[in-house]
């Protein structure tokens, strides 16, 4: 009993201390819980037994499971949108910007699986609790804002065929990078696991990079 008290009044030290840090900790742990088991399948005295917290912090902090699931979710779509801001695409030139941010996206799903598990929870119960925040559509919109600049350089110069659309050119990159993670346990059941080696997900990768390249690219005029 010592030991426990102890340790609790440790826990309460972290938690004045430090409390972004618990925070991330708690969603940390409630991304994998919720990705592993859904919604309803997670517990919260699971999420407690994982974290330096309990459930009365984690219900202080975040009010209840679907508050604390959203942001678990705002959080993913987060950490995907701040890679993004990192690549500094607008000092590249429109063709090798959109090059590195579908490479980044492929690789990015690739190492995160607990994101599109989230995802495709959230698909399950037909972006509800996406469609409620505010914050997951603000941070979203950036995703969109980037590849509209990227269109409009690429237009501007002549590198990218006119008429370009931001939100279809956004589908085709997740739907490229998305797949590859979703229906791995699948596709490897049916078809072997070769496409998931290093050397396989490498040459993925660089194929999802041209198939979008050349689609954005302008005809070459030969008459000239």
């Amino acid at each position: 009993m010592p030991n426990s008290l102890k340790e609790q009044e440790k826990q309460k030290g972290s938690w004045k201390q430090n409390p972004e840090a618990v925070q991330r900790d708690i969603l940390r742990i409630a991304t994998e819980e919720f990705s592993k088991n859904g919604l309803s399948g997670a517990r919260i005295d699971e999420i407690a037994a994982k974290t330096k917290t309990s459930k009365r912090m984690i219900y202080y902090y975040f009010g209840d499971k679907e508050t604390l699931y959203t942001r678990a979710l705002e959080a993913a779509y987060a950490k995907v949108r701040e890679g993004e801001r990192k690549l500094d695409l607008a000092d590249l030139p429109p063709d090798q910007a959109l090059g590195r941010l579908v490479a980044f996206t492929f690789d990015h799903h690739r190492r995160n699986p607990d994101f599109i598990r989230m995802v495709m929870i959230e698909n399950v119960h037909h972006a509800e609790y996406l469609a409620q925040s505010k914050v997951l559509r603000d941070v979203n919109v950036t995703a969109i804002d980037r590849l509209a600049d990227i269109i409009a350089r690429g237009e501007a110069s002549g590198l990218f065929r006119p008429g370009l659309n931001a939100t279809e050119l956004h589908w085709q990159i997740s739907a490229l990078s998305f797949f590859n993670v979703s229906n791995k346990p699948t596709f490897s059941a049916l078809y072997g696991g070769e496409l998931y080696t290093r050397n396989g997900q490498q040459a993925l990768r660089d194929n999802a990079v041209e198939m979008i390249l050349s689609y954005v690219r302008a005809p070459v005029d030969h008459s000239k």
